[in-house]
């Protein structure tokens, strides 16, 4: 087994951020033995607080100071997915978020930890003009460089197949004119001998 998620996740306070987690396994979900929980820790020394688990055949919130009712489970166990949403995320939500999923009869457990980020404000976009001018110029480049490389490839060989070609030529004409020279030489041995006869 196996479990993915997005670590570290950045939200703005006072928004509500998807927590996702989503797991592989050699086994389809079997819900009467299926087992997962979602728990928070503040920093890595902290004890974990479980707040939502699944149990009898459902996902279930637990009773949670911390929470209360601003987290709903999301997922989808059928597409191997235990994400959660955190609504109205409050600086105090920092930390990290836990994914423990059990789905036997797979017997490795999976685990996934999020380090979630709240932000008071997002940081301005980036000017990305000058890295698409520069990232457009070295394309250009290398594609010039690559199109010369292929031309005189190109060159080359044909100069090739035609050195060959006429090679070739020489060689059949060369053939040529000894036939041709041998079937003389044949007709005036016969000439020559003739009279003789």
């Amino acid at each position: 087994m196996e479990v993915l998620v997005t670590n570290p996740l950045t939200a703005l306070n006072g928004t509500t951020v998807k927590i996702s987690c989503v797991f592989t396994s050699c086994y389809k979900v079997d819900n009467s033995k299926f087992a997962m929980n979602w728990s928070y820790q503040e920093t890595a020394n902290d004890t974990r607080e479980m707040f939502m688990e699944f149990q009898k055949k459902k996902m279930q919130p637990l009773n949670s100071d911390k929470f209360g009712d601003r987290v709903m489970f999301t997922g989808n166990l059928d597409k191997n997915d235990v994400s959660i949403t955190l609504a109205d995320v409050q600086i105090s939500d920092e930390g990290l978020y836990h994914c423990w999923v059990r789905n036997p009869p797979d017997r490795v457990l999976g685990l996934g930890t999020i380090k979630l980020i709240v932000v008071t404000e997002l940081p301005p976009p980036r000017d990305t003009t000058i890295a698409v001018a520069i990232g457009a110029s070295v394309g250009g480049i290398l594609a010039l460089l690559i199109l010369s490389m292929v031309v005189v490839k190109c060159v080359r060989r044909h100069r090739k197949q035609e050195l060959i070609s006429d090679e070739q030529k020489m060689e059949e004409e060369g053939k040529l004119d000894a036939e041709e020279g041998g079937e003389e030489g044949t007709k005036c041995v016969s000439l020559f001998i003739s009279p003789c006869l």
